[in-house]
């Protein structure tokens, strides 16, 4: 089995949307003989996409895996979204990955997302290679893209490919490595050519540059080289190999997915210079207390570790948990222990992912990527491993979410399935978010985009039949007050028998924002007993729920109860209660209340040229630019926003910088709204509640 290891290969497609990650792959299964027939992403007919979501929007919203042979070694590819509402899934998935491949459409060149893989990527420490895509299409630009590149990523990108012709009239590609020039049919077979006499020159040079680069990453290979020595091609792809593996440079391939030029190449370099899962070497996890280091190595003999990475939920298959092992083997069934939940899982069915399918297999070791069903307890994120060799991985945290809606069941009365069916929903997407708003309450769904939110109740309706409604969610306004003021507040009750009397005296005056609430006791000489002081506190606490202009909660105030009287049959805590909450309303109405806001911190990434626009944008959203940065080739912008103006702001950006911006924001902090808006709000919610 170790040697299965060492011809393993686990590699993740990333890029932006529509760059062509998904027709990457199903040619080079095409190429594999392990589909007859080639699918297109447009007619819906991928092996990679298949869920009905991804067919009518045509791309790829989850990760996708499927394994072929390719001169006797096996790769896994997992095929991931592109999308930024689905790029949590990604990053997921690529903890699975032992190297990356990283397509850049030729035509559109460079977009947020691309950016944002290679980051992930670079924290993953994965090794990546540059495809240059689409070099067929009208307007695409082999050395405009390649700029763009070796501007902005870390590692350099080095080119390893040259395009022969462009656009239309894009034929093939030379290999800078072997010397060689290559054609190709329209079936996608290649013809071995001469070197074109109009490239002669560009390729020397390039060629040169290449064996520069490629020998700084090995000192002994570079001291030959400097010394003059003509360095063989087993030299330069042995070289080649150590430089990616310890991420000295990225390599830059090129071609067509669409019309299969470059693609054998492709495959022939994973094979050849992409590493193993022995190449990549131990994975470093902990005991269960977290103090403790532990090192486990890829070897089929070592105590069995895996970690699970991506879970998928079926109404009737139950849920289908995807793991890679990290060190020993499985057999077709048997007994785990999740370090997780702390419990033994028993399966009966080993099965390795192939696009929509699952196949029994009856073993794997170090590096597979398979699953299991129906697994009672485990779910993303958690560590399997033998109960005798304990041991936890750490997995990466889910990206914020950026967008939230309030439910409604369409049907009355299916509140409750509702919130089931999306709690299992939950466990397959963690960049999903449920809560319940206890201010406004509203069962809120957040994710990464309305395009995540809307595909997901589509999800909800196909797989649990279950419709809900999309509402924007309220805003959770508060209340507070402006300036100190003293009243009393007085309750007296007299019916036959026992009357009820309550009477206090408060101080109410303004505290800085989020100070919450405070209550002095300022009683002397027993104007108000003991034991009926808290009750006035009790009854202000009450009453501070609901303010005086909207109704929304009373924050940063103090109370100070200084005077007040009793009578020594008629007074009980019911009577100061109710004094307690009749002085607050009284001091609410007088201390100049005022409705506070939440206020969000927003960092948004935009290409240069979209600057003005968002700025703009900002300004009419009430925002408060706080300062700006550069990142690569792309702008940051700060800013603070109130949350009222930002509800939708994810589909906005989309469509103001072509789906090239991307934003993240958390709450900041509360700040008065503007009077005139203020009296907007206030008037609207009174006459709702009408």
């Amino acid at each position: 089995m170790s040697e299965m290891v060492k011809q393993l290969r686990n590699i993740a497609f990333v890029a932006h949307g529509g760059a062509g990650k998904t027709s990457l792959a199903e040619v080079i299964l095409y190429n594999a003989g392990v589909i007859k027939r080639l699918g297109r992403v447009e007619d819906g007919n991928t092996v990679m996409d298949f869920e009905p979501e991804e067919l009518k929007r045509t791309m790829s919203l989850s990760t996708g895996f499927h394994q072929y042979n390719w001169k006797k070694q096996i790769v896994n590819i997992i095929d991931t979204p592109g999308d930024q509402n689905f790029f949590s899934d990604t990053r997921n998935c690529m903890q699975a990955a032992n190297a990356v491949v990283v397509v850049i459409d030729a035509v559109d060149g460079l977009k947020v997302q691309t950016e944002m893989a290679w980051d992930f990527a670079g924290e993953l420490d994965l090794p990546c290679v540059i495809f240059i895509n689409k070099l067929d299409r009208e307007r695409s630009d082999f050395f405009r893209t390649l700029k763009d590149a070796v501007d902005t990523f870390e590692p350099k990108p080095i080119i390893l490919q040259l395009p022969i012709g462009a656009e239309s009239e894009f034929k093939g590609v030379v290999d800078l490595v072997g010397m060689k020039a290559y054609t190709y049919n329209t079936e996608g077979k290649a013809k071995k050519i001469d070197i074109p006499s109009d490239m002669q020159e560009l390729v020397e040079s390039e060629r040169e540059a290449l064996v520069e680069n490629i020998a700084e990453a090995d000192d002994e290979l570079l001291e030959r080289y400097l010394e003059g020595e003509t360095l063989s091609n087993d030299d330069i792809e042995a070289a080649l190999r150590k430089g990616i593996l310890s991420r000295a440079f990225a390599p830059v391939l090129c071609g067509s997915a669409i019309k299969n030029i470059g693609i054998d190449l492709v495959s022939d370099f994973i094979v050849n210079c992409m590493p193993s899962p022995l190449d990549r070497g131990s994975i470093i996890g902990t005991d269960p207390s977290g103090e403790n280091e532990i090192e486990c190595h890829p070897d089929p003999e070592a105590p069995f570790s895996a970690f699970v990475f991506k879970t998928v939920t079926d109404p009737y298959a139950g849920r289908l948990s995807i793991f890679r092992i990290v060190s020993g083997s499985l057999g077709s069934d048997g007994t785990f222990y999740n370090s997780n939940k702390e419990l033994k899982e028993r399966f009966n069915q080993l099965l390795m992912v192939t696009g929509k399918e699952q196949k029994p297999i009856n073993e794997a070791g170090p590096g597979a990527i398979v699953a299991v069903a129906k697994l009672k307890n485990t779910t993303t994120g958690d560590t399997l491993c033998s109960e005798s060799n304990k041991v936890k991985f750490k997995c990466v945290e889910p990206l914020p979410t950026l967008i939230s809606f309030s439910l409604e069941s369409k049907t009355k009365g299916d509140e409750d399935k509702v919130f089931i069916s999306l709690s299992k929903l939950l466990e397959e997407d963690t960049a999903l978010k449920l809560t319940r708003n206890s201010e406004t309450k509203e069962i809120l769904l957040s994710g990464r985009g309305q395009v995540h939110i809307e595909a997901t109740t589509e999800k909800l309706k196909r797989k649990f039949n279950v419709e809900v409604l999309l509402n924007i969610p309220k805003v959770p306004y508060k209340e507070t007050i402006k300036k100190k003021v003293r009243v009393q507040g007085k309750h007296k009750k007299q019916s036959g028998g026992h009357g009820q009397y309550g009477d206090c005296w408060i101080q109410m005056e303004p505290l800085e924002r989020s100070k919450g609430f405070e209550f002095v006791n300022a009683i002397v000489g027993g104007a108000i007993p003991k034991t009926y002081i808290p009750a006035v506190e009790k009854g202000i606490l009450e009453a501070c729920q609901k303010g005086v202009l909207a109704g929304f909660p009373f924050v940063d105030f103090r109370v100070t109860l200084d005077d007040g009287s009793y009578h020594a049959v008629d007074s009980s805590e019911m009577a100061f209660k109710i004094a307690g909450s009749l002085a607050f309303k009284k001091a609410a109405e007088e201390a100049k209340p005022v409705l506070l806001e939440p206020v969000m911190k927003v960092s948004i990434i935009t290409p240069d040229e979209f600057m003005g626009d968002i700025m703009g944008d900002l300004n009419s959203r009430r925002g408060r630019v706080l300062g700006m940065d550069t990142k690569g080739k792309n702008q940051v912008i700060n800013a603070h926003v109130p949350m009222a103006e930002f509800l939708t702001y994810a589909p906005d950006l989309n469509s103001m910088t072509g789906g090239r911006g991307t934003f993240s924001m958390e709450l900041s902090h509360y700040d008065e709204v503007p009077a005139q808006i203020s009296q907007k709000i206030i008037e609207e919610i009174n006459k709702n509640k009408e």
